[in-house]
């Protein structure tokens, strides 16, 4: 997310650039540690005049930094793609495709909405099939021609087997729903996972709540696994009630043996935004903090850091519900 806060940080020469760099220097080996990184991106680049709550709209400067920090792909439906009517949604897509992001999610029009519906991506000799939908977009209307995917059984089901129709090994979904600062999924999300992963989703990532909710994976039968992750909480924000100061990225490896694929691996890390004053600046670091709470904090992070451990605190006690999802214990390897 991109508050005011965060926006008056990357400034840089009473707004003449931003500078984003800062924000991802901790947390950039954890990116370049995998064969594909996907985010949530839940605000516009809508251009001039940036804004934080509640009509996000933050400089390009952040696509730029998310990209050289080694993020590859960033969906784009949630409750704040229309924050800046048409001209949000069109720019934001323009920008990403400037920067070489892999999108899916908002759409300019139906042309790239049947270029982008289903983005299929394929890695060493392995595919996947990637949907992103929100449950809404804060009562702002879809300006015609954009296309936002909203989440509709029917029509998930329909775009479900045209992702399955091109035969990748793993069909996973991005969904924005849930309640807001609630730690445990509802009803209607559990309802809606069972429902996904009867259509053939394998894996479900959620957003929205702005804290974490629990990860579960899942051998429903013989080579056949499930695995739902109902919320990463906020990777970066200006947020700092308890639970909504931090976040987690979820690391999941896929393996191919004898043509089929399997989740070998599925961990997570506990994220959290270090807000230290700097230079008379609030900065926003995001820390590892699952392996700096093993391993020690390095020597040159900033000082008033006490909070990452109130915040893991709470994460662990919600993410204690988890069933096949551990918490990583070591920096994950470089590829």
């Amino acid at each position: 997310m991109g508050h005011d806060a965060q926006i008056q940080s990357a400034s840089r020469n009473q707004g003449e650039y931003y500078d984003y760099s800062e924000c991802f220097k901790w947390i950039e080996p954890y990116f370049r540690s995998v064969d594909l990184a996907i985010g949530n991106l839940e605000l516009t680049f809508a251009g001039s005049p940036y804004t934080g709550y509640p009509s996000f709209g933050s400089p390009d400067e952040l696509a730029t930094a998310l990209k050289e920090a080694g993020v590859d792909m960033l969906v784009t439906a949630n409750n704040h793609s229309c924050d800046r009517r048409k001209k949000g949604v069109d720019r934001t897509i323009d920008i990403l495709d400037e920067n070489y992001f892999l999108r899916t999610g908002t759409f300019k029009d139906q042309n790239d909405y049947v270029a982008n519906r289903v983005k299929v991506i394929r890695l060493n000799n392995i595919s996947v099939a990637l949907l992103n939908y929100t449950y809404g977009t804060n009562d702002i209307p879809v300006t015609p021609p954009n296309i936002v995917n909203l989440i509709d059984r029917d029509q998930m089901a329909d775009d479900i087997e045209l992702a399955k129709s091109y035969s990748p090994d793993k069909v996973i979904i991005f969904i924005h729903w849930g309640d807001e600062y609630i730690t445990t999924p509802n009803s209607a999300q559990t309802d809606l996972a069972n429902f996904l992963h009867e259509k053939g989703v394998d894996i479900i990532i959620g957003s929205h709540p702005h804290v974490v909710q629990p990860f579960y994976l899942k051998e429903i039968e013989e080579g056949k696994q499930q695995l739902t992750v109902y919320s990463l909480g906020n990777f970066v924000s200006n947020q700092r009630k308890p639970y909504t100061d931090g976040g987690a990225m979820v690391r999941v490896e896929l393996t191919k043996d004898n043509n089929e694929v399997k989740i070998t691996s599925a961990e997570y890390l506990l994220t959290w935004v270090h807000t230290p004053i700097v230079n008379g600046r609030k900065q926003y670091l995001i820390l590892p903090a699952s392996i700096y709470s093993l391993q020690g904090v390095p020597e040159t992070l900033p000082i008033g850091y006490s909070g990452m451990y109130d915040y893991l605190k709470l994460a662990r006690e919600v993410l204690s519900k988890n069933s096949g999802v551990t918490e990583a214990v070591e920096l994950w390897p470089l590829r």
